[in-house]
C-alpha cells in the first residue's frame, strides 16, 4: 500500500475525521494517481489514516478509515453497508416511499461514491476514476451486505474515453418504466437512460410541502421543470393549474408522464418547452402571475443564448421570477450548488427580490433529507439549499 505524506499545517483538521484531501494537504503531489487503497501519514511519519486518492470536483481524494488496525478489506465496506441499510430501515418500512438515498458518500463512510434505492433496484454513481477502478471489490462487498437487491445499475459521473455513463450491472434488469413512490405520489423513472432517473430525490421534502397543502387551490410555475416532479407533486395536492417550462424538449413526453401515472390529465396543464428567461419576457408580456414560483436551475448551464451559472446569476433569476408571483404569493428559491454556502445564496435571492421592490419574509429553509446523511466532520456536504419566501 503506497504511503501519502500530508503536510504539517493540514494535519490537525484530519484528526479530527475530515475526510476530503486536497491537492494543497498532499507534500508532494504524485504524477500520477495510486490506481488502488493508500495510506496517509504525517511528514513525521504518523498515522493519518487509510483512504485513496481520486480526482473529483471536491478534491482529490478521500480518507475512509482513522484506525491504523482497520485497513480497508471487504469485510470493512460490508459493514458500512449494512450500517447505512440500517440507518434506513423506516424508509425500507415505509409504504409511501419506495425510492431514497440509501449509502451517501463520505456521510456514510466512503467518499466518492452513492447508492440510490428504487423500489429494490440499486443505482450507483462514482465520482471519480479511481473509485470506479476498485469497483468489483466494492460490488462483492455490497452483495455480502444484506442488502435485498433485484438489480444493479451504475452511473459514471467522472469524464473518461470509452466509459458509458449509466449500465446495467448486475441481476434483473428493471422495467421500464419502473414506478416508485414518494409520499405515495407515483414518479415514472428509467435506471439507465444516462445520468438522471427522471427524479431528484434530494428534493423530497420540498415535494411533501406542496403535497400536502401548500398548493392547495393555487397555481404554481415551475421553472427548470426536468420532468415536472414539483408540479405533479403541487397537482397531487390539489394545485388548481400548474406551468411547467424547461428547454429541454423531452420534458414535454416526460412531464406529461407523471402526470398520467398519478391519473392527472396532463393536457390540462401547462407544460412548455422554452428558455426560461424567455418565458419570463413572454409572462410578463402578458401580465400572468401565480401563487407559487419555483425556481431550482442547474448549477451552471449554456444553450446558444446564454450561460447561466448559480453564483453569478441567481440574483437576476430572482428578480425575473419574483416579478412573476401575486401579491401575498410564494417563492421556492432552490440550488444543489455546493460553492455556494447558504448565506451568499439568501444574499442572493433576497437582493433579487428587493430590486422589484416588493418587501418579502423568509417562511422555511430546507437542506437535505434524512436519507442524505451529512457527517458532522464534513457538513459542507450539506450542498442542498431551498429557501422559501412569501412575497407581498
Amino acid at each position: 500500500m503506497e504511503k501519502i505524506k500530508i503536510k504539517q499545517a493540514s494535519v490537525k483538521k484530519y484528526r479530527k475525521d475530515y475526510p476530503l484531501i486536497q491537492d494543497i494537504d498532499l507534500v508532494t503531489y504524485p504524477k500520477e494517481l495510486p490506481k488502488g487503497w493508500v495510506s496517509f501519514y504525517t511528514q513525521n511519519e504518523e498515522f493519518i489514516g487509510y483512504g485513496y486518492l481520486g480526482k473529483q470536483n471536491k478534491g482529490i481524494g478521500w480518507l475512509i478509515s482513522f484506525k491504523e488496525n482497520q485497513p480497508l478489506k471487504p469485510a470493512f465496506f460490508s459493514k458500512l453497508f449494512n450500517e447505512a441499510k440500517q440507518e434506513r430501515q423506516s424508509f425500507f418500512l415505509d409504504e409511501s416511499t419506495t425510492a431514497f438515498r440509501l449509502f451517501n458518500g463520505e456521510g456514510d463512510g466512503l467518499g466518492g461514491m452513492t447508492i440510490d434505492w428504487y423500489d429494490g433496484y440499486l443505482v450507483i454513481s462514482w465520482y471519480n476514476e479511481t473509485i470506479y477502478g476498485l469497483k468489483h471489490e466494492i460490488l462483492k462487498a455490497l452483495q455480502q451486505s444484506g442488502i435485498p437487491a433485484i438489480g444493479i445499475y451504475e452511473k459514471v459521473r467522472f469524464k473518461k474515453d470509452g466509459l458509458q455513463d449509466s449500465s446495467f450491472l448486475w441481476g434483473e434488469k428493471a422495467p421500464e418504466p419502473l414506478i416508485v413512490k414518494e409520499n405515495n405520489i407515483n414518479y415514472a423513472t428509467y435506471l439507465n437512460e444516462g445520468l438522471m432517473t427522471g427524479i431528484f430525490l434530494d428534493q423530497r421534502d420540498v415535494r411533501r410541502e406542496l403535497s400536502e397543502g401548500l398548493s392547495t387551490g393555487k397555481t404554481l410555475l415551475n421553472t427548470f421543470s426536468y420532468t415536472g416532479a414539483f408540479s405533479v407533486a403541487a397537482a397531487y395536492g390539489g394545485a388548481t393549474h400548474t406551468t411547467s417550462v424547461d428547454l429541454a424538449k423531452r420534458s414535454l413526453e416526460k412531464t406529461k408522464e407523471q402526470f398520467e401515472v398519478n391519473g392527472i390529465d396532463g393536457d390540462k396543464q401547462a407544460i412548455i418547452v422554452m428558455d426560461v428567461f424567455d418565458y419570463f419576457k413572454y409572462a410578463l408580456r402578458k401580465e400572468m402571475t401565480f401563487d407559487i414560483v419555483v425556481m431550482d436551475p442547474p448549477s451552471f448551464a449554456r444553450n446558444k443564448k446564454r450561460t447561466f451559472s448559480v453564483a453569478k446569476d441567481y440574483g437576476k433569476l430572482t428578480y425575473e421570477a419574483a416579478q412573476l408571483v401575486k401579491q401575498n404569493g410564494l417563492l421556492i428559491a432552490s440550488t444543489n450548488a455546493a460553492n455556494v454556502s447558504m448565506d451568499k445564496f439568501r444574499s442572493m435571492v433576497e437582493n433579487g427580490i428587493k430590486e422589484t421592490g416588493r418587501t418579502f419574509s423568509l417562511s422555511a429553509k430546507y437542506h437535505l433529507p434524512t436519507d442524505f446523511k451529512v457527517s458532522d466532520t464534513f457538513k459542507e456536504a450539506n450542498y442542498l439549499k431551498v429557501l422559501f419566501y412569501n412575497i407581498k
